[in-house]
């Protein structure tokens, strides 16, 4: 039939810097084929540079931010396209404007003891996000509520072991295998 669009699926990883957003987004992303984004390339020069220096955006910052990640879900969803957004989608205020682009976004929330998720902050090298900032993630943190559309993960599990759990969880299809395909994707 000409004219109908496939369904989409819109899946935003959220959770505090150093949850391991990217790192799932991007392990669901390769096993099921959803196109990756990742929401810190949204970011202005200028909101960086204040994240750089310490400085946590404020709310009057993150709603353009946030606009332009449902414009990029909406504009992939016209096109027959599902995403997976790495985002950190840490108030329900802030999910509520992701859901306000394509028909329905779902989320997984990475979610983890601080005491964990700051030695992982501590390690971690080439982010702009100071660990510094990541007391005020903590406080600005609001758990999906029951009538939000997600799955919580907990991080003490394994990169690996969080895909595999995201994918059976969200009820994710696996990518079909690519001839000549030598990454191994279709074992795991």
């Amino acid at each position: 039939m000409t004219g109908e669009r496939r369904p989409t699926r819109h899946i935003v990883v959220m959770g505090v810097s150093g949850a391991g957003k990217t790192t799932v987004a991007r392990g669901i992303s390769e096993l099921t084929g959803l196109r990756f984004a990742e929401a810190d390339e949204f970011h202005t020069e200028a909101h960086v540079a204040q994240m750089r220096a310490g400085i946590p955006l404020n709310d009057t910052d993150r709603w353009p931010w946030l606009r332009a990640l449902a414009t990029w879900m909406t504009a992939r969803h016209a096109e027959g396209v599902s995403t997976i957004l790495a985002c950190s989608a840490l108030r329900r205020a802030y999910r509520d404007v992701l859901r306000e682009g394509p028909p329905e976004v779902e989320f997984l929330h990475l979610d983890g003891s601080a005491e964990l998720i700051r030695e992982r902050l501590g390690r971690r090298v080439g982010h702009y996000m100071p660990a510094s900032l990541f007391d005020s993630q903590q406080a600005t943190l609001e758990h999906l509520d029951p009538d939000e559309s997600g799955v919580v993960l907990q991080v003490a599990a394994s990169p690996d072991d969080l895909v595999a759990a995201a994918v059976d969880r969200l009820g994710l299809p696996l990518r079909e295998p690519v001839a000549g395909d030598q990454s191994g994707m279709a074992s795991r």
